[in-house]
């Protein structure tokens, strides 16, 4: 159910900014975004684990803060990643 290392350093090559880059909002949006994914068709199988849905509804909130520090930020790299990512905003 966990987000795999292989994955997540993909995810990380892809949207990092610098070479070892792996704070960058950007980046955790992207991580993120992807165990959000990964927990919510655990969720659509398991419909009773609260447990599990109270964690995705953590991911979701710090997702939504980290999307609007880089909104306040920097527009033009918000826009851009909420784009590849397919996020509905």
């Amino acid at each position: 159910m966990a987000l795999t290392q292989e994955a997540k350093s993909e995810i990380i090559k892809k949207y990092a900014r610098h070479e070892g880059d792996t704070g960058s909002p950007e980046v955790q949006i992207a991580v993120l975004t992807a165990d959000i994914n990964l927990l919510n068709d655990h969720i659509k199988v398991h419909k009773k684990d609260y447990h599990t849905y109270r964690g995705l509804m953590k991911k979701i909130g710090h997702r939504r803060n980290l999307l609007a520090y880089l909104r306040k930020k920097d527009v033009q790299r918000y826009r851009e990643l909420i784009a590849s990512l397919g996020l509905r905003r």
